[in-house]
């Protein structure tokens, strides 16, 4: 709209055809700012509501489990461990809490991974595992469980996460080289991972039949994916790392917007498209690889977060980013306080309860893809 056509024709009122009234143009600005204010609220809530969703599934998370704690009881032993019982406070300190806040930080990072990826693949069926990531953490932990391996003197508690983490983070750089030698896409970097993901798998059906009777079920259980290897030690290193690398995410908030408008458009505003995929795959890798490495591999959390998250506040990544972190973190200590009850004084494996109910999720969304 040029200057010319703020103006009136001679001898016409204003608001009639042929001109645009200051009047209206007032009202239609003062109608998109008032939409613009009441979008940004809704969001504001939507952020808070899962704030609090969070919190009570996180509770819901620790008091559920055989030995019949209370909320009074858990309120206790956090407060004041000293005056409950020595069983009470360590049920809660060293199996309930750091269950609880490992499920909250795994999902928020399979959460954020997810859109991350995503976006940048524009592909709505990304997720760390379309890339091998989690396939790739397997085998290094396959092979830290078979061989007993101990690579630079680590202790043995931390000999499984770390194998995991160098081959997850190994794939990806083995991804970004192939990548860089045939003509790098997002359809190339998506298919070279589906490639990796099944020569993965291979890799453990081997370890898996050459292993011994006794290594077998140490083996078969961390494929499974579950959050009861979860300790204090890991959960700082995994809550430092989502800390680090959030504020990241958050300022390529606006380029990922403008992605989503179009590879050419973004390109046209001045978005280095490329600069920004690697970036946010280093990102992607970095938090998820560690994810995997001290949970094992939780499928469809990444998958399905972000398209919940999308439902609800839209493409703006200012609001999406976070508010997937969260349906994530929600999804995941659902799914733990679900692990807990299926089956009395049993802990089904989180990943299993996971892939249930990711599955109908997952053909759900193939079928609105097609329509």
């Amino acid at each position: 709209m040029t200057a010319l056509d703020h103006r009136a024709a001679p001898g016409r009122p204003l608001d009639q055809p042929g001109g645009v009234s200051a009047a209206g143009d007032g009202a239609g600005l003062e109608a998109a700012i008032a939409g613009h204010r009441r979008r940004m609220l809704r969001r504001a809530v939507l952020l808070a509501a899962f704030t609090l969703a969070m919190l009570v599934a996180g509770l819901a998370d620790i008091v559920t489990g055989p030995s019949g704690l209370t909320l009074h009881d858990l309120f206790r032993a956090v407060l004041s461990p000293a005056e409950v019982e020595r069983t009470t406070a360590v049920i809660v300190w060293t199996v309930r809490l750091p269950y609880a806040v490992m499920a909250l930080l795994v999902g928020a990072v399979l959460g954020l991974s997810g859109v991350e990826m995503q976006t940048i693949l524009d592909n709505p069926l990304a997720s760390p595992f379309t890339l091998g990531l989690s396939s790739a953490a397997a085998v290094g932990a396959s092979l830290a469980i078979t061989f007993h391996l101990a690579p630079f003197g680590l202790p043995e508690s931390w000999t499984v996460p770390a194998l995991a983490f160098l081959f997850a983070f190994g794939s990806v750089l083995l991804l970004q080289a192939m990548a860089r030698l045939a003509p790098a896409g997002r359809e190339t970097l998506v298919l070279l991972g589906i490639a990796l993901v099944f020569s993965c798998h291979a890799l453990v059906a081997l370890l898996q039949l050459i292993a011994p009777e006794d290594v077998l079920q140490q083996l078969v259980f961390w494929t499974l994916g579950s959050v009861t290897r979860a300790t204090w030690e890991k959960i700082g290193v995994l809550a430092a790392i989502l800390a680090l690398v959030m504020p990241f995410s958050m300022s390529a908030a606006w380029s990922m917007t403008v992605l989503r408008l179009g590879e050419d458009r973004a390109l046209s505003f001045g978005v280095d498209v490329r600069r920004l995929r690697y970036a946010s795959l280093i990102r992607v890798s970095l938090i998820s690889s560690i994810a995997v490495a001290f949970v094992g591999p939780i499928g469809f959390i990444g998958l399905v977060g972000p398209h919940i998250a999308r439902m609800l506040v839209g493409e703006d990544q200012r609001f999406l980013l976070p508010t997937s972190a969260m349906v994530g973190a929600l999804l995941l200590s659902l799914a733990s306080v679900a692990s807990k009850a299926i089956m009395p004084g049993i802990i089904v494996p989180v990943g299993i309860v996971t892939a249930l109910v990711g599955v109908p999720a997952f053909v759900l969304l193939i079928l609105r893809q097609r329509r």
